[in-house]
């Protein structure tokens, strides 16, 4: 019978109450403990218990926060964690914006007020209380440690224990834009071209049948050049100022 209450914790209904297991607002926590400790458990009839936890942040997360700065993206943290916690982590990765005590309801709210100022928002998350924000992004990634409902959420899910893939995702993503654009160029320039004459009755079958083939090899050759170009960070696309 254990209830999961999202932002909150776990509920399992007990005789003469309910034990709880989430936050210390959740559990009936006070006093200064209930400031530092993260996670707590409370039963009728006896007083609340709270429990230590450190969390590190990602080798690599000062370094990623970094390049997406100098390339001028917006980066915020909204976690449901203490505010403490919150702000030390932001710190240690160099991201000035944070909000700790953020439930799943906030976060939306967040996306939503970003998503109307014309901001692009790319969601990164892997707990529980993230796949809606995950869902309500433009787009999102999540690492393949997250939970099952981050990753079925999320439009891309990295396996590196580090936040390098998201990174190397915005470069592959700009590289394949410019490509894309590329081949719908080829494809243009041989329909204004061939179409006519075809219509005019100067293309034999065989001509239009090597001219199809050299478009379709054409096109499929400049897509493979992915594999060798050289991938650059690029600018928030659509806007002078950074994107969240």
């Amino acid at each position: 019978d254990v209830r999961e209450i999202p932002g909150a914790g776990l509920m399992r209904p007990l005789p003469g109450g309910e034990a709880r297991l989430g936050s210390a607002a959740w559990a009936g926590a006070s006093g200064p403990a209930a400031a530092t400790l993260s996670l707590w458990y409370s039963e009728p009839g006896f007083a609340p218990v709270g429990f230590a936890f450190e969390d590190r942040i990602r080798a690599d997360a000062a370094a990623v926060a970094e390049t997406l700065h100098a390339a001028g993206y917006g980066i915020e943290v909204l976690s449901g964690d203490r505010n403490d916690a919150v702000a030390q982590a932001a710190q240690n990765a160099g991201i000035p914006r944070w909000q700790g005590n953020v439930g799943p309801d906030r976060k939306l709210a967040r996306i939503a007020d970003l998503t109307k100022r014309g901001h692009r928002i790319l969601m990164v998350g892997d707990g529980l209380n993230d796949a809606p924000a995950l869902a309500a992004g433009h787009a999102s990634m999540s690492p393949a440690t997250a939970v099952d409902i981050s990753q079925t959420a999320a439009d891309a899910v990295f396996q590196s224990e580090k936040l390098a893939p998201v990174v190397e995702t915005l470069k592959v993503a700009r590289a394949s834009r410019i490509l894309s654009l590329q081949n719908i160029a080829i494809a243009v320039i041989y329909n204004l071209f061939f179409v006519p004459l075809a219509m005019a009755g100067y293309v034999t079958p065989l001509l239009a049948a090597i001219a199809m083939s050299t478009s379709s090899i054409a096109v499929t050759a400049n897509a493979v050049r992915l594999r060798a170009v050289t991938l650059l960070l690029p600018p928030p696309l659509g806007s002078k100022g950074a994107r969240r």
